[in-house]
């Protein structure tokens, strides 16, 4: 029987709501909350809101449909992330993911804006095949899926022409690699608020 609900994830169920008041603040004022703050884009580097932006793009949603594919992944692959390699720890690839994805759209795509968590949805996807590692091991399944999501938006990035950063995907992706080698095989502390 159901006792209660409980906020199991912290940083997973945060970003979600983020998202969700970016998506809400950019639907009521026609997108300039969204352009202004939730935007990667080449802007001067005197504007401060370029470096905030680095780590803000996250959070912004072209609109619904974008928003629904980002958060469905997040909430069901965050969770166990976040109980496998504590909030912090998340909190830590969340913003280094982000970071490293909206440097790149920043250097290599100047006449683009990139927004929303699929970067991040990419880390996750990735690192998640690494919770049932052992140490010394490289799991077949992370193998696997690196080579069916990446390797898919290599060839989507070749053969299709859509407004989708297949690029932020495979950064997205290598960031989630990076981490899961990092700090798989019980060779990290999990650290907890």
């Amino acid at each position: 029987m159901l006792k209660k609900i409980t906020f199991n994830s912290p940083v997973v169920l945060t970003f979600a709501a983020l998202s969700l008041l970016s998506l809400l603040l950019g639907a009521l004022t026609g997108g300039s909350t969204t352009n202004r703050f939730f935007c990667v884009y080449r802007a001067p580097f005197d504007d401060i809101l370029t470096y905030f932006r680095f780590f803000t793009h996250v959070f912004g949603h072209s609109g619904y449909a974008h928003f629904m594919g980002n958060m469905v992944l997040l909430l069901v692959l965050g969770p166990q992330l976040e109980e496998r390699f504590g909030s912090i720890v998340l909190t830590m690839m969340i913003a280094v993911t982000a970071l490293v994805s909206g440097l790149i759209s920043f250097i290599f795509t100047p006449k683009t804006m990139l927004l929303g968590a699929s970067g991040i949805v990419f880390m996750m996807i990735i690192l998640s095949s690494f919770t049932g590692d052992k140490k010394g091991t490289l799991p077949l399944t992370m193998v696997l899926v690196f080579f069916l999501y990446i390797g898919g938006e290599v060839v989507d990035g070749i053969f299709k022409s859509d407004n989708i950063s297949r690029l932020t995907h495979i950064v997205g992706g290598i960031c989630g690699g990076f981490f899961g080698y990092l700090f798989s095989g019980g060779k990290y502390t999990t650290l907890r608020e």
